[in-house]
């Protein structure tokens, strides 16, 4: 991939908010993953803008989170575009989307964080490397033990533990999966939902 994609890939037009955001709410980030978390997953790629599919509550949850103040950012691994399936013309066409989504719910993201390079591309920002997250603690000046991370992979979950940050695993997406294959001793302890709402609801401490 050119040095120019690369670049590009990397980060898309992150939405700062308010004045002052770096220096905001300390150790209040979020960190979610994309496909299985805020869209249905497909196993053949999300291609085009019109082949995202929100989940169900999953905007409304981001929105709760930005309502209590927290920082909110995307950390997501996108091979479609190292294996050369979509440009990242086509990923920030298909990240406007998700803004978009988000958007009619007064939702947002305030960071988008990607991995582009294919799975045998080395990378330490691809997850289960803890690059991405990493960026993202230091770009809001968070604390990792204070930092969730909601995943649908092991994946995810590894990356969470990695960088130090909390692991929250909901069933939507490959989570049911994921749980069902077992969790790893040295992944724990996990936090498991059915979806990213009761996820945001224990991140806000409102589990009952």
């Amino acid at each position: 991939m050119a040095a120019g994609c690369r670049c590009h890939c990397r980060r898309h037009r992150p939405h700062h908010g308010a004045a002052g955001t770096e220096a905001h709410a300390v150790n209040r980030l979020v960190l979610l993953d994309r496909d299985g978390v805020l869209n249905q997953d497909r196993d053949d790629y999300v291609k085009s803008p019109d082949e995202l599919v929100m989940i169900e509550g999953a905007a409304e949850a981001v929105a709760r989170l930005n309502q209590a103040g927290h920082i909110v950012a995307l950390v997501t691994n996108q091979s479609a575009v190292g294996r050369g399936i979509i440009d990242a013309v086509m990923l920030e066409r298909i990240h406007q989307r998700l803004r978009d989504n988000l958007a009619r719910v007064g939702a947002r993201l305030d960071d988008i964080f990607v991995c582009p390079e294919a799975p045998w591309q080395a990378s330490e920002r691809r997850k289960p490397g803890p690059g991405m997250l990493r960026e993202a603690l230091a770009r809001f000046r968070a604390e990792a033990a204070l930092t969730p991370l909601i995943g649908d992979t092991l994946g995810d979950l590894q990356a969470a533990a990695a960088a130090g940050c909390q692991r929250l695993l909901v069933r939507t997406g490959k989570g049911a999966a994921t749980q069902a294959a077992g969790l790893p001793q040295e992944l724990l302890p996990i936090s498991v939902h059915e979806s990213l709402a009761p996820a945001v609801a224990a991140v806000l401490g409102e589990e009952h």
